[in-house]
């Protein structure tokens, strides 16, 4: 099965650009399907309010759960104090399996570590390509899995991602996933180092073409077995279903 660990999807309120304006999945679902993505994890588009958000796409879900999963959108500092609430209407009354934060919103806080370990859930982090902070995460929080995605920077920031190499390799609780990494040797790197148990397959749809990027696992020429960890058994496992 090849799953898909990180798509937005659902309302947006901030029409700033795509990533906080209505995150649509017609085209995605469609390229998806072409390319042999059996499941997808949705995750909101930035919002000013995530319970709302959260509650689009537990929609989107529930009208195809046997494509789609979730996971509940936080903003660290302006959800502080009912970040738990939300995840446990989340995880409740949705079924969602995971937690999303963002640097653009704010740091993520030992508040949310705390939520995440409480209910035994993942947390995809995107630090902005402060990877340092894998670091503290690996010692304050060694039983809660945190997933640093795109190699701990999107904007393609070479230090950054060669600095989460290494963070992987050391340490236990730390993962990362592909989305939108360009630099294909730092990938190989990451899973020569630290291992394919390590790498999670994601595409950061709908505005990167989910086909493209799952050419980028292809082409690392992983045996079966890891190629397997690497499109779906890695996010199984955290999501406790592996």
């Amino acid at each position: 099965m090849i799953i898909d660990c990180h798509c937005h999807a659902g309302p947006g309120d901030g029409l700033t650009g795509p990533w906080d304006s209505n995150a649509a999945l017609g085209r995605y679902a469609r390229r998806a399907r072409e390319a042999g993505i059996d499941r997808t994890v949705l995750l909101a588009a930035f919002h000013s309010d995530y319970g709302a958000a959260n509650a689009g796409v537990a929609r989107l879900v529930a009208a195809e759960p046997e494509r789609y999963l979730a996971f509940a959108f936080v903003h660290a500092r302006r959800d502080a104090g009912r970040i738990a609430a939300l995840v446990r209407k989340a995880v409740e009354e949705y079924g969602f399996v995971g937690i999303k934060l963002h640097r653009h919103d704010a740091p993520i806080t030992g508040e949310v570590c705390e939520v995440a370990r409480h209910f035994g859930l993942p947390v995809l982090y995107d630090p902005v390509g402060v990877t340092s902070v894998a670091e503290l995460l690996a010692e304050q929080y060694p039983d809660v899995n945190f997933i640093l995605p795109h190699l701990g920077s999107f904007a393609d920031d070479w230090a950054a991602q060669l600095a989460l190499v290494d963070h992987l390799a050391r340490h236990r609780n730390i993962y990362t996933d592909s989305a939108g990494v360009r630099r294909f040797d730092l990938l190989e790197q990451a899973i020569r180092r630290a291992g394919a148990h390590k790498v999670l397959f994601g595409t950061d749809g709908p505005w990167l073409h989910p086909g493209v990027e799952l050419e980028k696992i292809r082409l690392l020429r992983l045996g079966a077995g890891d190629e397997g960890l690497v499109l779906g058994g890695n996010l199984l496992r955290l999501i406790g279903r592996g």
